[in-house]
């Protein structure tokens, strides 16, 4: 069964990586339910499942994200004197998500995904539509609020990120791009705050899972290294495949189809 589950998330890191390029939707989506669906059939106690399901998430994200942060920097997409100040506040909200995670009962944590799955994919449903990679962003930076709201957005984000799952952009971007930041540098700053949800997430939900007498072999905290290593190793390579075949396939029709699915989804757990 250790076998059969690393092959299936080999497989599901080429559709999370896939996806990733052609949509620009964060694998965390992807990877959470699938992986809430597979670890009972690895034999994995109902009631470690979806804090294992969050954490792994957050474990590929801090992999897959690192070169992506990299890239914006060199490309000077990242705004440091902002990046910063974000980055401090939601590593903290990241770390509170995991243990208030780890407190929660498996339908309380459960619900709290299905719920913010269903906001977020909402939104991204109504919000679809075409962009030009190429056009000069005329904002600036000087109608972004106090840095003390930016923070707190940023705390909340951080939480709710941990709880998801997810690198939390999905979220911060539309916020930052709200308050005239220009969309690259949204970008930017999203990514490098992603990583720091991913790695101040998952050491919360090591440190939250260490000694849980319930965890399968192969764990570290809540994070399960079988699915891990399964998805890491296609999900980068299949992202690029997925950047390339974004101009030849109608992406807002997948988009909105996807967004449909993952409603389709939230739905199912809230009711399993």
């Amino acid at each position: 069964m250790l076998i059969s589950i690393f092959i299936t998330c080999v497989v599901l890191g080429s559709i999370v990586g896939f996806a990733a390029g052609l949509l620009g939707i964060g694998g965390g989506l992807i990877i959470v339910p699938a992986l809430v669906y597979l670890l009972p059939l690895a034999g994995v106690d109902i009631n470690v499942v979806m804090p294992m399901a969050l954490a792994t998430s957050l474990a590929t994200i801090v992999i897959t994200s690192f070169s992506a942060a990299l890239a914006h920097h060199r490309n000077q997409n990242i705004p440091w004197s902002i990046a910063n100040q974000l980055m401090i506040a939601i590593a903290c909200g990241s770390l509170l998500g995991a243990y208030i995670a780890d407190s929660l009962s498996v339908n309380a944590l459960k619900n709290t995904f299905a719920v913010a799955v269903l906001i977020l994919a909402t939104y991204m449903f109504f919000s679809v539509k075409s962009t030009k990679a190429n056009v000069e962003e005329l904002q600036d930076n000087n109608n972004l609020p106090s840095h003390y709201l930016l923070k707190a957005i940023s705390f909340f984000v951080g939480i709710l990120a941990s709880l998801m799952g997810i690198s939390g952009g999905v979220m911060l971007i539309p916020i930052l791009v709200y308050f005239t930041m220009p969309l690259r540098q949204a970008i930017g700053v999203a990514t490098v705050c992603g990583l720091t949800v991913a790695v101040f997430g998952v050491s919360g939900y090591i440190l939250a899972g260490w000694n849980n007498a319930n965890l399968p072999d192969f764990s570290i905290g809540y994070v399960y290294i079988p699915a891990l290593f399964g998805m890491v190793i296609t999900s980068s390579i299949f992202a690029p495949v997925g950047v390339k075949w974004a101009t030849k396939l109608p992406v807002r029709t997948l988009k909105k189809a996807f967004v449909l699915f993952l409603m389709i989804v939230a739905i199912k757990m809230m009711f399993s």
